[in-house]
């Protein structure tokens, strides 16, 4: 993303009071839409970024955000959910997050706002001490930064103004100082002080916006999220398709592309293909390189990545073998190829066009998982950005 770490932080603590009736005892977050928590479409929209971690500050029934997210780890970002004890408010909430935060984003967990992030981080200014998103006013009957207006990238209020607050913001870790450890609203009682102060710069989007907290967006929003993000996905094997298969690759001194990888990686990014990684990595289990070495060349891959404007949307991996010298890993299990439940995985937490996907392997075990999961399947060729091109014609 860039030299500095950057945290990332969801409100996910409202009652959600406005759409009470529909939420059954459950937190806004954690309402699914096609068989999906809402939280779980907005950490696949920002996992893809390599945000250093993600911090989900929750309040009202935090037990069931904490059995589905804390500890686990997003496309290699470890979730860490804090829980206030009181109700503290969107401004209050951040004090939990004193001395543990870097500069961060920050998200509301009922609204879900698809914008340029790394452009949106790039746009704060360093005399600033935060950027706030805008998007067209679409009359939600918030009063939460409603009627807003931008004059040399400056927020002001003024009546009727055409932008509203879109619910994420870029904030320097200086914030921190000013928010009380009380009850407080960060909308309502500390960004108007900001701005008054001139110290909030803000960025108008026009992107894809959703806010679930109202009856009307509330009933719209299975199918508004399926048109957003509903797409066809390639599936990849690692060794021997995206690299070169030295034996049990495990850092960057032995990862070597193959070739047209980095054009072919970055024609499917521009084709709006959502792109997983599939792998078997056996050498862990077997004590030849550790998980922790897995992790890092992985966040290295992701930088570097993401640097050439290439976005993979997640990489699972399968440690198990029946050879295995950790004992958790010593068995058979579905999850290695040829069994298909790393597939069968993404599958459940993403909207995939199942009929125009594809996979490419290099291994009989990679077609076989391929055919489980109905999927077209090629093994792969010496050049991937043209085959890539061919397939997708």
């Amino acid at each position: 993303m860039n030299k500095k770490k950057i945290d990332l932080v969801i409100l996910a603590g409202g009652k959600g009071s406005r759409i009470k009736e529909y939420l059954h005892g459950f937190p806004k977050p954690m309402l699914k839409f096609n068989n999906k928590y809402f939280l779980t479409y907005i950490l696949n929209l920002i996992s893809k970024y390599d945000f250093n971690k993600i911090y989900i500050l929750t309040g009202y029934r935090s037990k069931i955000i904490f059995k589905n997210f804390h500890n686990k780890t997003f496309n290699f970002i470890k979730v860490i959910c804090v829980k206030e004890n009181k109700e503290m408010g969107t401004g209050g909430a951040l004090s939990l997050l004193k001395d543990k935060v870097n500069d961060f984003i920050l998200l509301n967990g009922d609204t879900l706002f698809n914008i340029d992030y790394l452009k949106f981080i790039n746009s704060l200014n360093k005399k600033k001490i935060g950027i706030v998103s805008l998007v067209k006013n679409l009359n939600q009957n918030s009063s939460k930064l409603n009627s807003l207006s931008l004059h040399k990238n400056l927020i002001k209020y003024k009546n009727n103004g055409k932008f509203m607050n879109g619910g994420v913001y870029f904030f320097k870790k200086e914030i921190l100082k000013v928010i009380p450890k009380k009850k407080c609203s960060l909308e309502n009682d500390i960004l108007p002080k900001l701005i008054e102060n001139k110290m909030i710069s803000g960025k108008i989007f026009d992107d894809f916006f959703l806010d679930i907290g109202t009856e009307e967006y509330y009933k719209k929003s299975s199918h508004l999220l399926i048109k957003n993000f509903k797409k066809p996905a390639v599936f990849l094997d690692r060794d021997g398709v995206i690299n070169h298969d030295y034996g049990y690759v495990h850092s960057t001194k032995n990862f070597e592309f193959k070739n047209g990888v980095i054009k072919g990686l970055k024609y499917l990014t521009q084709k709006n293909y959502y792109i997983f990684i599939v792998t078997n990595q056996a050498g862990i289990g077997k004590r030849i390189f550790s998980l922790e070495q897995f992790f890092e060349l992985h966040k290295q891959l992701k930088d570097f990545f993401i640097k050439e404007k290439i976005y993979i949307n997640d990489v699972k991996y399968s440690p198990f073998h029946i050879d295995a010298k950790i004992k958790k890993y010593k068995k058979k299990s579905g999850f290695r190829k040829p069994g298909n439940l790393m597939i069968k995985k993404i599958l459940k937490n993403w909207d995939i066009i199942l009929e125009k996907s594809f996979m490419i392997g290099d291994k009989n075990s990679d077609k076989i998982c391929a055919e489980k999961s109905g999927l077209y399947f090629e093994f792969a060729k010496d050049n991937f950005y043209n085959q890539i091109k061919l397939l997708i014609k």
